[in-house]
């Protein structure tokens, strides 16, 4: 049973924030668990029903929240300007205090992180600094640098939400669509985060990872895959022909059957049906 979305009260290092939270499948107990997290510009929402389609593919558990500034969990007030650690906030900060808040003891069960985009650098950075607590990774499009044709694509949207269209789409998935669009566009847009780059920091992953990228991808290379692969010997990576930025979009079949195969060859836990 999918249940609806809900808010959560957490505590952000003093802050207290709700966060939007979505369980699936969570009578599966005996079964692995999907933490999806979403990308630049997404939310629980946005995803629509791709979780929901990969969990009972996977015969999985799955947990999809709007981290805080998106969906309808706690807004961005309008002058909080995010700073170039802002992904390390969300997996040193964020995801732990929210695992803590729902009673997860990610030590005892460690879940598979499913990431997108900025969500894919997120995980990528919380199983750097938790490696025991973490299953496997997947990472759809990730970041581990800044490269010419990520800024020049996000200059494109900014110049596109300054138009009419983009915000008001925007508003069909998040209570502030300014939040979420400003909190990102600005800080990838800032100076000082031309030199952001994690690619030092993920060799402590120990877990499997399967990384995956769009050879269309409109912000980002294959550099950026082939960059953990370099780091990190245990990835398999998937190179998705005809794909852009978003392959849950653009092939989600394919992402299902490649994430299902991954997950079988990985996770033991729970054979019982």
């Amino acid at each position: 049973m999918n249940q609806a979305p809900n808010l959560v009260e957490v505590d952000w290092c003093g802050r207290a924030v709700r966060i939007e939270v979505q369980w699936l499948a969570r009578e599966k107990s005996h079964r692995p668990l999907l933490i999806f997290l979403h990308e630049g510009l997404g939310s629980v929402a946005m995803w629509k029903d791709f979780p929901q389609l990969l969990c009972a593919a996977a015969n999985c558990r799955g947990l999809v929240y709007s981290r805080p500034g998106y969906g309808r969990s706690t807004q961005r007030s309008e002058d909080e300007i995010w700073n170039p650690d802002f992904m390390h906030r969300q997996a040193y900060e964020v995801l732990p205090a929210l695992l803590q808040a729902l009673g997860h003891d990610s030590e005892a069960d460690p879940p598979t992180l499913f990431g997108h985009s900025d969500g894919g650098s997120i995980a990528l950075l919380y199983a750097a600094r938790f490696p025991a607590r973490v299953a496997s990774l997947v990472v759809v499009a990730p970041h581990i640098l800044v490269e010419d044709i990520s800024v020049a694509s996000i200059e494109r949207a900014r110049t596109a939400y300054l138009e009419p269209g983009l915000r008001q789409r925007l508003g069909a998935y998040h209570d502030d669509p300014d939040s979420a669009f400003w909190g990102w566009n600005r800080i990838w847009l800032d100076p000082r985060f031309r030199d952001w780059s994690i690619a030092d920091e993920i060799a402590p992953i120990r877990c499997p990872v399967l990384a995956i990228q769009g050879a269309d991808d409109e912000y980002g290379t294959l550099q950026q895959i082939h960059g953990i692969a370099q780091r990190l010997p245990q990835t398999q990576l998937l190179e998705l022909p005809d794909c852009g930025h978003s392959p849950h979009r653009d092939q989600p079949d394919r992402l299902i059957s490649a994430v299902t195969d991954f997950l079988n060859h990985h996770h033991t836990k729970g054979d019982t049906p």
